[in-house]
């Protein structure tokens, strides 16, 4: 549960709305419409959805927020040495931008720091908080879906390195094609000799992976019918949320948590003129959070063009961080045009 989204923005984007509905409506349809039926997740997070998961990330069940931190904070030092000197960090999906400034604050001669987001609100609120930080840093923002073509803004400093900071385990919500797609299309936005910072979930008990996506305060059951609240809001649907269960389950043969909407009932809903229809105990997958092996994630990257440079983990071994580098061209950097 990563991905942030779009909350909205102001009056003077009529364009801008008006395209956003027409994703938002054309997405929707599609995953409706399919059998089975899903809804993408970027689209959990509009202001209600973010402030829930903040609930989520508190709760004793979902250690991914704290683990994750907990490493940034005891190694920020050893991460930002590993990153090098004049590097021009850019954060994939920044949110609120809370991690970042644990390895800005210790970088040398930073060329600068980028924050992309989908969501205006979010990125105004973080560029402006770390402009106000570190008022000798160029802080850029970019208003954009990380998962299609955008263009980077140029810094004025001198970068030696580019830097991609993607946090949050957000690289476990995409499917396997998905995912090696976006770390393509990364790979391809940095100079010789730069990295990728990820965070992974790591493989553990199952119990406990059930709990993370069941917590006993009902928060993630209401993250995951919020997605049908935003539907009805932005789209005029008439979805009744407490007619659908919220279930998380573990898929063991592809080693992830799938979260689903199930219908209680058999009910028919509209949406934007579209009546679909839902069995009792229909499911709508909004969801999966895939769990890696360091050495397994890092040899699944290896033929995409990267290399383990350094890996880190908290004391437990919930969570994992990586730096990946950029692979000279003898390693098959090239490796994907024919495919």
């Amino acid at each position: 549960m990563s991905l942030a989204c779009r909350d909205g923005v102001g009056d003077e984007d009529e364009a801008e709305i008006a395209a956003h509905r027409a994703r938002l409506k054309a997405d929707v349809l599609q995953g409706l419409t399919s059998s089975p039926k899903s809804l993408p997740p970027k689209y959990f997070y509009d202001e209600r959805g973010s402030s829930l998961f903040q609930s989520i990330s508190q709760t004793p069940e979902y250690y991914l927020t704290r683990s994750e931190l907990a490493i940034m904070e005891q190694s920020a030092d050893e991460i930002a040495s590993a990153m090098g000197p004049g590097c021009l960090l850019i954060e994939y999906g920044s949110g609120a931008a809370d991690k970042a400034h644990l390895v800005l604050d210790l970088l040398e001669e930073p060329a600068g720091y980028i924050s992309i987001d989908i969501s205006k609100k979010h990125l105004a609120d973080a560029v402006d908080s770390l402009a106000r930080s570190y008022r000798d840093l160029e802080v850029l923002g970019v208003h954009a879906d990380f998962t299609a073509d955008f263009e980077l803004p140029e810094v004025a400093r001198p970068v030696q390195r580019r830097v991609i900071y993607f946090a949050g385990s957000t690289i476990g919500n995409f499917e396997p094609a998905e995912a090696r797609e976006l770390l393509l299309s990364m790979r391809r936005r940095l100079l010789p000799g730069g990295g990728l910072l990820v965070g992974i979930d790591l493989k553990k008990d199952e119990d406990r992976l059930l709990r993370a996506y069941n917590d006993s305060q009902g928060f993630t059951a209401a993250f995951n019918r919020n997605i049908l609240v935003r539907i009805n809001r932005e789209l005029g649907a008439d979805f009744d949320p407490e007619l659908f269960g919220h279930r998380a389950i573990y898929n063991r043969q592809l080693d992830r948590i799938e979260m689903y909407l199930v219908s209680r009932t058999d009910q028919t809903v509209q949406i934007d003129g579209v009546r679909i229809g839902f069995r009792p105990g229909e499911t709508i997958h909004t969801e999966s959070s895939h769990k890696y092996e360091l050495a397994g994630f890092s040899s699944w990257a290896a033929p995409i063009g990267f290399r383990l440079h350094r890996s880190w983990t908290d004391p437990e071994g919930d969570f994992g961080v990586l730096l990946l580098t950029v692979a000279p061209p003898e390693s098959s950097l090239e490796a994907d045009a024919g495919e």
